[in-house]
């Protein structure tokens, strides 16, 4: 009986294909001509789309397009540079369309979750990121293409190590063991990271900042969405085009430090070196260990297309050295979209990027004691050779008892052969079904492959710690492969003044992860760097492992429109999460949305100045389950390996231990967020601003607690702890200047958010971010009432003219500093954040100014604990020699071998202003390269990182040791510092 049902539907559904297939074939040809309404001259290179169906065409010369038959489409779309689109119904088989001179943002459309909506109907708050530029500037990741364009978007550039590394947090920080990324959504496949895509490849990004517009990604969109749209091809514009640029990178700024005798000087008040007299400065650490980088990048792209068939390829090298010559990055990366109408009512896609990158750090984050290349520039005093006399193959490290220091060369070279690789395979293929002009069906089925392999090798021989481990090496590989499955019915129909638009979705997602790793040590030389070369295989440090996890949603949306003046939105979505407990694992996630647009009444017809004006509103739950691990809420247990090679244990067998305590209520971290936003559009579409107000609160917040010792058995617990809130607004605008033969616009963005963490249940207070060894202490304490990542420290109240010890307040008033006396000393969140974008065009030449800025943040400069700590042998900075010699000196440097504790004193204002990137460029427009087939030939200059404006002392205030963390923000400690760069390169079509 269900193999009959199972047969009818199949027959049916065939039916319905081979009807709409004749249908279509009973329409003739289709063709048209687009003019320009200044003038009824024709428009070359107009875009001419089917709606529904997708199938596209461009006008010839003389404006001129054809369609062999429309099919089943009712509509047709028409876009062209410099005039703006139009969308009619198809009358009869020859159509004249008329384009209005002057471009206008409200006609865009603009992608949105599982579908799009043009600009003028959204109805809540997302921000379109211009890309214009970024063929012009040196950034090595799609994410940086954003860092200062969107409102509400906080991207920093966390250290300067080469691949961009980047921070980015949309409204703020949701989460303090999870991730605070968003989901990105490249051609509809979400993915974690998009450092595999090149960002020359990218056309579109659309942000998703409120839960109305982020919810129909449900669980995965707590921290906002990204969605990405990559380059098609085009009916009947065949190019090429290929952008080559290479970059020259410095340090923006350096530390002085001490000289030998200035050395000498210190070391005999400190008392712990006795340093020989007579001592020269040899080396210039600084001249020595930053060296000028190189970054080159070459992207060559082919697209072409037909009415039925359309295609881009494109591939690239990007190659960076950083200005720590060991540090580098290298990206090859590939990408197809091909589009094909095999009928009229079904079209396919296929999506394919495949990468390979491979890059190689430094020691950072810690002192010279460690190995910490940035501090140990500083600490290593000048008077020491790079290379010890008696043994030539081997660093310099005789520092007259200064046991606990190696200089930044010798540091280097202990990751030198390190490599992390990992190479990427990003495929979607998707069809979509065209039942009637008004109801699509599309099913795609993706896959994200990542293969890992890191491996490192420190030779026996050239390093203190080389020798002492007699070399050493490891090999850790990892596969992880997601599959995502998801399939989309789509209903739009229009009745006069009434649209309704309908979507109802299912999505599949599986994840499989496996790894391996092995280490070993007590190599002869360096001569086979790997493991069969190793004499001793770490017993107990080589294993396999493997891990799975799993999301199950359903979806829909329906919207409905009243002759363009009142739009209502509906979204909920529902997500079954494998890592949660499943009487917990579903979550059901809402979201309604509304705008009314005041523009299109009549009592606001007669304002000539007006084009636009819009008020909207929101409100929408999104979730979050990443940042636990993919067993969460199942009791845990760890294997530990017993020494077999003992006598009498050659039988012995590993021991179970139980690794935490099981969560059975374990379910969703949920934020619930409500919008308030306006849009403005006026003076001919010469202005535009758009205002947002948020209200974001995170419930059920996914916390690691820690119980007391004794407690239990294991004393680590996954749980629901807390809550958190971010609150804020939003300017944008955006303004034409002036549009005649010189051309100036300005895009200018500014962000205010307030973060407070507002309630734990369990664990009150999370300490956490301990830094010098010497202080031994955290200096971030999360707890509620305060902002995230607060510093907690003691309040430093100058130099004591008697002592020259370091004062610090007694804030219980017991006659003595004990911790106790800690308090609240700093909040690294910024009042507000902001980017301005200047354009100038003039007969071809084209001016961008970039300006980005960080105002009312705080920054620990845990780096000057190094350099003006004074405590031991380590050499320091100049700042020192103003430090508390003789009684009754005022200075604010204490003396040398102070109390040093975490304190204001190391507490420094990290606001901003930065001259990001500068860009001039030229499009030569000649006959002899128009007849050569070159329609661009722009050769082109830039600068990033050229002036930066700021009170802090390191060496870059954009900073943060602890990188992506949610919990642990602006701290400098030895941090890899962004680098000035001046570009040049050409691009070029044909």
């Amino acid at each position: 009986m269900l193999s009959f049902k199972v047969t009818r539907l199949i027959l049916s559904f065939i039916g319905i294909w081979i009807f709409l297939s004749v249908q279509a074939q009973d329409r003739p040809a289709l063709e048209g001509r687009v003019v320009s309404a200044a003038d009824g001259s024709g428009i070359s290179g107009a875009t001419v789309s089917l709606l529904p169906g997708g199938r596209s065409t461009s006008t010839d010369e003389t404006g001129n397009f054809r369609f062999t038959s429309p099919g089943n489409s009712a509509r047709v779309s028409v876009t062209a540079m410099g005039f703006q689109s139009v969308e009619l119904p198809i009358s009869g088989n020859m159509m004249t369309i008329t384009l209005a001179v002057g471009e206008t943002a409200l006609e865009d459309v603009v992608v949105i979750g599982y579908g799009s909506v043009r600009r003028k109907d959204v109805t809540t708050a997302i921000s379109s990121v211009s890309l214009e530029d970024v063929e012009e500037r040196p950034i090595v990741s799609a994410a940086q293409a954003i860092q200062g364009r969107a409102a509400g978007v906080s991207v920093v550039q966390t250290s300067g190590t080469p691949g961009g590394q980047t921070s980015i947090r949309i409204r703020g920080a949701t989460s303090f063991n999870g991730s605070n990324d968003p989901l990105y959504v490249v051609d509809n496949v979400p993915v974690d990271n998009i450092n595999f895509l090149a960002p020359t490849d990218i056309v579109d990004m659309q942000v998703l900042k409120d839960a109305s517009s982020a919810a129909i990604y449900g669980s995965r969109a707590a921290n906002g969405v990204i969605l990405i749209t990559t380059k098609q091809g085009r009916a009947g514009q065949a190019k090429i085009a290929l952008n080559a640029l290479g970059t020259i990178n410095q340090v923006t700024s350096r530390i002085d430090v001490l000289n030998a005798a200035q050395y000498r000087d210190l070391q005999q008040e400190i008392g712990v070196v006795n340093v020989p007299s007579g001592l020269t400065d040899q080396t210039d650490w600084f001249n020595e260990t930053y060296k000028n980088g190189l970054t080159q990048n070459y992207q060559l792209s082919i697209s072409d297309g037909t009415e039925k068939l359309r295609y881009h390829l494109s591939g690239g090298y990007l190659g960076e050295k950083g200005v720590l010559n060991t540090a580098f990055f290298k990206r090859y990366n590939f990408r197809a979209n091909i589009e094909n109408n095999v009928r009229d009512w079904l079209k396919i896609n296929a999506n394919v990027s495949y990468s390979d990158n491979t890059d190689n750090g430094i020691i950072s984050g810690t002192g010279a004691n460690r190995g910490g290349v940035i501090l140990s520039v500083i600490n290593t005093p000048t008077y020491a050779p790079i290379w010890n006399p008696d043994f030539p193959n081997q660093y310099y490290n005789n520092f007259y008892g200064v046991g606990n220091i190696t200089h930044p060369l010798e540091n280097m070279e202990r990751t030198r052969n390190n490599k992390t690789r990992e190479n990427r395979l990003v495929g979607s293929g998707s069809a979509t079904i065209l039942f009637t002009p008004d109801l699509t069906f599309k099913s795609l089925f993706a896959i994200d492959r990542r293969n890992g392999l890191t491996t490192t090798f420190l030779d026996p021989i050239t390093t203190d710690w080389g020798r002492s481990q007699f070399g050493n090496a490891s090999d850790s590989r990892n596969m992880n492969t997601v599959l995502t499955f998801d399939n989309v019915l789509n209903y739009n129909k229009r009745l006069d003044k009434h649209q309704i638009e309908a979507m109802a979705g299912s999505s599949w997602t599986s994840s499989q992860y496996q790894n391996s790793w092995i280490n070993g040590s007590h190599f002869i030389n360096d001569y086979i760097q790997t493991l069969n070369a190793a004499n001793k295989i770490i017993w107990n440090n080589t294993g396999t492992g493997a891990s799975q996890w799993g999301i199950m949603s359903y979806f829909a949306r329906a919207t409905y429109n009243y002759d363009g003046k009142y739009i209502v939105t509906g979204n909920i979505r529902a997500d079954g999460s494998s890592k949660l407990h499943p009487d917990y694992r579903w979550g059901v996630f809402p979201s309604m949305s509304a705008a009314w647009r005041l523009s299109a009444e009549d009592f606001l017809a007669d304002v000539s100045w007006l084009n636009d004006l819009k008020i909207r509103g929101g409100w929408g739950q999104t979730g979050n389950q990443s940042g636990v691990g993919d067993y969460a809420y199942l009791q845990l247990y760890n294997i530990q390996r017993q020494p077999w090679f003992e006598t009498g244990r050659e039988n012995a067998l590993p021991l179970i231990n139980q690794a935490n305590l099981r969560t059975r209520d374990l379910t969703w971290e949920t934020t619930t967020q409500t919008n308030l936003g306006i849009d403005f559009t006026g003076f001919d579409n010469r202005l535009t601003v758009n205002f947002d107000l948020y209200h974001k609160y995170t419930r059920d917040m996914l916390m690691y607690v820690t119980l007391p010792a004794g407690a239990s058995v294991a004393n680590s617990l996954v749980r629901n702890e807390g809550e958190m809130l971010n609150r804020g607004m939003e300017f944008n605008v955006s303004s034409r200047n002036l549009v005649q033969n010189f051309m100036w616009t300005t895009d200018f963005n500014i962000s205010f958010n307030r973060n407070r963490l507002e309630k734990l249940e369990l664990q009150q207070i999370y300490n956490t971010a301990n830094t010098s060894e010497v202080v031994n202490e955290p200096v971030v304490r999360n707890t509620p009432g305060r902002p995230l990542g607060s510093f907690f420290g003691y309040i430093a109240d100058g130099v004591d003219p008697e002592t020259g010890d370091m004062i610090y307040r007694d804030l219980n008033g017991d006659g003595r500093i004990s911790p106790s006396d800690r308090t609240f000393i700093g909040d690294p969140n910024p009042k507000f954040t902001f980017g301005l974008t200047n354009n100038f065009s003039y007969k071809g030449f084209n001016l961008s100014v970039f300006l980005q800025g960080s105002y009312g943040n705080d920054i620990f400069n845990a780096s000057r604990m190094e350099m003006e700590g004074m405590y031991d042998g380590k050499n320091q900075s100049t700042r020192v020699l103003d430090r508390w010699q003789v009684t009754g000196q005022i200075t604010d440097v204490p003396r040398a071998n102070y109390t040093m504790r975490n304190s204001t004193y190391f507490i420094e204002n990290g606001s901003f202003l930065r001259l990001k990137n500068l860009s001039f460029s030229y499009n030569i427009q000649a006959d002899k390269l128009t007849r050569m087939g070159i329609t661009r030939l722009q050769p082109f200059i830039s600068a990033t990182n050229l002036l930066t404006w700021t009170n802090y002392s390191g060496m870059d205030p954009e900073v943060n040791q602890w990188g992506n963390s949610g919990a642990v923000q602006g701290i400098d400690w030895g941090t890899y510092p962004q680098t000035k760069s001046y570009v040049l390169g050409v691009n070029i079509d044909f």
